[in-house]
């Protein structure tokens, strides 16, 4: 099964041109590896309502699965991507974000500061992930085995429960 996923970095200075993004990239190998691929991808600063608007339109489009963001979820001021995301989903996927925090728990204790959010709007996933290119990678391989059957579910794939 083919996933397709847009990808979402939010971050000031690299919606700016001082900083190269490096999550959403290992995020994209992480996805092509998969052999799932990535359909949009975009860089915006940490505001709020530019984030409600692109994550909306994305998941209401119906190009995408999933909508992986990455950056703007830990205590900075600025830091509103959980926010923002939980603005736009209909419903939470509370236990994505429980299965990476505990993961990320068995690596660092700063994993106690994420707010990482995930949800759904319409059909699609919406996961939110560290800033940084480990953080993000290492989040995302936590929820990797799970995707395709989330996927299936939400499409009302016949096939779905075969998968279980």
């Amino acid at each position: 099964m083919t996933i397709r996923f847009g990808l979402l970095t939010l971050s000031d200075r690299s919606s700016r041109g001082e900083r190269a993004d490096s999550s959403g990239p290992a995020l994209a190998r992480l996805i092509q590896a998969e052999g799932w691929s990535v359909v949009k991808q975009s860089i915006l600063p940490d505001e709020e309502t530019t984030i409600r608007q692109v994550l909306s339109e994305w998941a209401d489009g119906g190009e995408m699965d999933v909508i992986l963001t990455t950056g703007g979820t830990g205590f900075a001021p600025r830091d509103v991507t959980p926010e923002a995301t939980r603005a736009v989903i209909e419903r939470e996927a509370s236990g994505l974000a429980e299965a990476m925090r505990a993961a990320s728990l068995k690596i660092t204790p700063h994993a106690m500061l994420s707010r990482i959010v995930a949800g759904i709007r319409k059909r699609t996933i919406i996961v939110n992930l560290p800033g940084s290119p480990k953080g993000a990678v290492e989040n995302m391989q936590v929820i990797v085995p799970v995707l395709p059957h989330a996927v299936q579910l939400l499409k009302d794939d016949p096939d779905s429960e075969a998968s279980h």
